[in-house]
């Protein structure tokens, strides 16, 4: 027998153990049973290079509860260990302290369980007392019993073990019974162990599968295959759209199966769908850094040994074999589409509403990928024929080009709502783009950044004529003063809408367009579509949603609305325009004599007189225009079909115009 200190020169490795190099206990499990798969393995190889000449039996890892002791076993019939090797693995952590060990190892952090055997100190997270009973492999070894409780001393004395192998056994200490009980240990068995290269029984039960999907070349699997590995790791979920078999072993070792599942428009990072794994050892669920971060829309499992982790295997370390690992699943992905969409047109078509977030956040958030999609991302119209970037620039350029040489692109983001303006376009032989997806605020400016001379302009943002302006525009006929006039009689005239302010302004469109047509600023409602999805934005989210009541002067309702109101209100309008008019000029003159910019105290007086009756002329001609205004049914009718064409008019104004409705047509 034989006894003596664990090689640390701590006071006590076993705290810092259980409350800093682990996080979570309950990877315990995972470190006993990937040990004891090692083992295994080694056993494995050395038979198959003929240095163990003995019977390699049965080779699996076995985990037994048993509540009556309060134990938890985990058997392996490996290589097992002499007294040598559990004093060398087992007995030698050796570092000074465990600060200067963190520092030493901070950059290799994937090493330290296999150096240090800290992957068995895991144990001590839920074990007061923990006992190796082990056989090794080779020639007359004997066996051994290794015991300790938690404290720097063991005890190493013979064993009695007669198998090849190794058994360890955890007395569960009192906080930690739930790892006594069958149904918990059989759910971290199934978490961590399920695709693990050994058998492992829990108890009489078969956990996992050995040969794991994407270990297997694809050339060995079916679309079958495919899909039945899918439900497995997703029970109860639709069928994916298609999947990427990852498998590459230069620079560095990468296996995985990658699924495109049904997203459509609920767009959600959801993490924790993609499963991380380490030579068949479930490592994490959390795989930022391995994958980029639009990847976290797609399911799957990537294996790889080359992933740097720390000692609990549990967070990632980014480094430049992590930079590399993410941009060749980045490629991979973006050459995977790219060769559905060659293959097979009609059924990347098909499938583009559910890809289509997924392929849209990624040209947002990574540049290489964004670069690579170019070549397949589809633009949808309102007829719903789809084109690739290339194909819809040849389609609208001989059209869609203004004056100035820009292509613009018109798109909609609800065709029901924006029907009138979309017919407006369709009728002037122009198409329109399909937006409707939560990313499109976004996308649109993606795409006005990436192709040259080309605007991106919603269908709505203005009449047709300015939208893709081909000339100067008609001339509008109005004189200033029936400008003036029509500007507040139309502005007056504009029920209260909450959060929106409208402008007027009169264009000389067709005779038989709409009257009145309402836009809405481009600019203004793109950053508000941003604040929305955007923190760090509320300053355009609270702004009101800015509107352009465009008055048809070529119509013949307004002309005869101009006629009326010049007749009714020119004689009295014409004069207060002229006061101000004198007024302004003679402040005007009054500044210009100001020495070093002021006035004196009488040019202050002369200048604030004149002012006050600038404005008294000013609300007056607003009076006067108001009051006629209210006498104006058509007028306002005009702005209501307006208003509703647009969703703006609701509540008691909806209520007001359907009886000025059926009044006028009394």
């Amino acid at each position: 027998m034989a006894k003596g200190n664990i090689g640390v020169t701590t006071e006590n490795i076993f705290p810092v153990i259980k409350k800093f190099l682990y996080s979570d206990h309950e990877i315990f499990l995972r470190e006993l049973v990937s040990n004891a798969v090692d083992a295994t393995q080694k056993l494995r190889t050395l038979a198959s290079f003929g240095e163990y000449k003995g019977e390699p039996g049965k080779l699996d890892v076995t985990v037994t509860v048993n509540k009556e002791d309060g134990t938890l076993r985990i058997s392996d019939h490996g290589i097992g260990m002499t007294a040598d090797d559990i004093d060398k693995y087992i007995n030698q952590i050796a570092f000074s302290g465990a600060e200067e060990f963190l520092e030493k190892y901070k950059d290799t952090a994937n090493s330290i369980i296999g150096h240090f055997g800290l992957g068995f100190y895991s144990a001590f997270m839920v074990a007061k007392k923990v006992v190796i009973s082990s056989l090794s492999y080779k020639e007359d070894a004997k066996p051994v019993r290794w015991e300790c409780d938690g404290s720097p001393e063991y005890e190493l004395t013979d064993g009695d073990r007669t198998t090849r192998g190794t058994d360890i056994i955890l007395y569960i200490d009192d906080e930690s019974k739930e790892f006594l009980d069958q149904t918990r240990i059989d759910a971290l068995l199934k978490k961590y162990c399920r695709f693990l290269p050994v058998p492992v029984y829990s108890g009489d039960k078969l956990i996992n599968a050995t040969e794991p999907k994407w270990m297997k070349k694809p050339s060995e699997l079916t679309d079958k295959d495919y899909l039945e590995f899918y439900h497995e790791l997703y029970p109860g979920q639709d069928d994916p759209l298609f999947w990427i078999h990852l498998n590459v072993d230069y620079p560095f070792t990468l296996t995985g199966i990658l699924y495109f599942p049904k997203i459509k428009n609920n767009f959600e990072i959801t993490k924790n769908r993609i499963q991380l794994y380490s030579n068949q050892v479930y490592v994490t669920d959390s795989v930022e850094g391995v994958v980029p971060e639009f990847m976290m829309l797609l399911q799957g499992v990537i294996d790889s040994p080359d992933i740097p982790l720390n000692v609990s295997r549990s967070y990632l370390q980014s480094d430049t074999a992590v930079k590399k690992i993410s941009g060749y699943i980045t490629k991979k992905v973006a050459s995977r589409l790219e060769d559905l969409f060659k293959a097979n047109r009609a059924d990347f078509e098909q499938k583009w509403p559910d890809i289509r977030i997924f392929i849209e956040y990624g040209m947002l958030t990574d540049e290489k990928f964004c670069d690579a999609a170019m070549k397949f991302t589809l633009l949808e119209d309102t007829s719903h024929k789809f084109y690739t970037l290339e194909e819809y620039k040849i389609l609208v350029e001989p059209e869609q080009t203004e004056k100035d040489g820009n292509i613009v692109y018109l798109y909609t983001t609800d065709p029901t709502a924006q029907y009138n303006y979309i017919k407006a376009a369709n009728d002037k032989g122009y198409n329109v783009l399909l937006m409707d997806g939560q990313l499109d605020s976004h996308f649109v400016q993606l795409l006005e950044h990436k192709l040259e001379k080309t605007r991106l302009v919603r269908v709505d943002s203005d009449v047709i004529d300015r939208l893709i302006r081909k000339d100067e525009g008609k001339t509008v006929n109005l004189t200033a003063t029936q400008r003036n006039i029509l500007t507040t009689l139309f502005q007056s005239s504009v029920p209260e809408v909450e959060k929106a302010m409208f402008m007027v302004e009169f264009e000389a469109m067709g005779a038989d367009d709409m009257p009145i047509v309402i836009t809405q600023n481009e600019y203004m409602r793109r950053m508000k579509d941003m604040a929305a999805m955007q923190p760090g934005m509320n300053f355009y989210g609270e702004m009101p949603d800015s509107y352009t009541l465009v008055v048809n002067t070529s119509s013949k309702l307004v002309e005869d609305i101009r006629d009326k109101a010049t007749a009714a209100l020119e004689a009295q309008i014409k004069p207060l325009e002229e006061t101000v008019d004198a007024d302004n000029a003679k402040v005007e003159e009054i500044r210009s004599k100001a020495t070093d910019g002021k006035l004196d105290a009488e040019a202050q007086k002369q200048t604030d007189d004149l002012l006050a009756a600038v404005n008294s002329a000013r609300d007056e001609q607003q009076k006067l225009i108001k009051d006629y205004a209210a006498g104006q049914p058509v007028v306002r009718q005009l702005i209501d079909l307006a208003l509703l064409g647009n969703g703006l008019l609701k509540g008691k104004d909806l209520s007001d115009f359907i009886a000025r409705s059926v009044s006028l047509i009394k």
